[in-house]
């Protein structure tokens, strides 16, 4: 095979995992005219039709996902030995990509690798700020990062911060104005600042727990965020009551900017774990990545 044509075969596979030329072209680094041209010439070449597209999305067609999935565990292989070659230098190289929520990339992730990597400049680290349960594989990364309870059972899982709650939180005016709700279910009655799961397409229900008993709540609000630090901002002026990771409030609570309400309904769960596939776990500069971020 021509290596242009193995080039071309990178290129569908990134456009498949991304479901999007732009996406794909953004992470290859060429233009997207340059992009959709080679797909269409891979595609004249084989004689079938690789990816559905309309004007909002991607899709493989049946070819193209048997084409997909015949391709992913063989450039898989690929750079696990091209990573495994690169044991033999100095110090390791290679890119490592992770998807994780906001919360996690700014509380754990990012403190933990920032000096770490300042000592491998060979080692490069996409971070992809996503809420969804992604299938990590699939979608080309090499880890995700998300909280223990949601790890799938086939992966490989390390914790790598502690256990931590999310508590409701609204401003002092707020509750003056529609009072304190008592119990979750008093939720019902109030203004709640909500967290669209991206990849379920739903509301987030709020979960709380107390004495052996837990609850479920689905809230309705004005506001719907997709990350933790919007719903903190708008808590805090007024909008309504938000359901938020404890450390990111911690300081406007001591300030007396927001309070914390149903305080002994909110119960600690298994912090962020990271989770991978065992392929990667020889990788030089996955394993460093690894040794960073793992609770000690």
């Amino acid at each position: 095979m021509a290596r242009e044509q193995f080039n071309d075969l990178l290129w569908f596979l990134a456009v498949a995992e991304e479901r999007s030329f732009t996406r794909a072209a953004a992470r290859i680094g060429i233009s997207q005219s340059t992009l959709s041209h080679t797909i269409k010439r891979l595609e004249t070449r084989m004689g079938v039709l690789l990816l559905n597209r309309t004007t909002r999305n991607v899709a493989p067609t049946e070819a193209g996902e048997r084409l997909q999935q015949s391709l992913t565990p063989r450039i898989a292989e690929i750079e696990a030995e091209m990573a495994s070659i690169m044991e033999y230098r100095d110090k390791p190289a290679g890119r490592v990509r992770l998807t994780m929520s906001d919360h996690a990339l700014h509380t754990v992730v990012w403190p933990k690798l920032r000096d770490v990597l300042a000592e491998y400049p060979d080692i490069k680290v996409e971070f992809s700020v996503d809420s969804a349960f992604r299938n990590i594989v699939d979608s080309g990364f090499d880890a995700g990062i998300r909280l223990g309870e949601s790890v799938e059972n086939d992966m490989i899982a390390v914790k790598i911060g502690p256990d931590w709650r999310l508590v409701a939180v609204a401003s002092p005016a707020y509750l003056a104005a529609r009072g304190t709700p008592l119990h979750p279910k008093d939720l019902i009655g109030h203004n709640c600042i909500g967290i669209r799961q991206i990849s379920a397409g739903g509301m987030y229900a709020w979960e709380f727990g107390k004495d052996g008993t837990e609850l479920r709540v689905r809230v309705d609000g004005q506001l719907t965020f997709s990350g933790s630090y919007e719903m903190v901002d708008a808590a805090a002026k007024g909008y309504g009551i938000a359901y938020v990771p404890e450390d990111i409030v911690a300081d406007r609570v001591a300030a007396g900017d927001l309070v914390v309400v149903l305080d002994d309904w909110s119960q600690p769960f298994p912090g962020y774990y990271l989770y991978y596939p065992s392929r990667r776990q020889s990788l030089p500069a996955f394993r460093v990545v690894v040794e960073a971020l793992r609770q000690r």
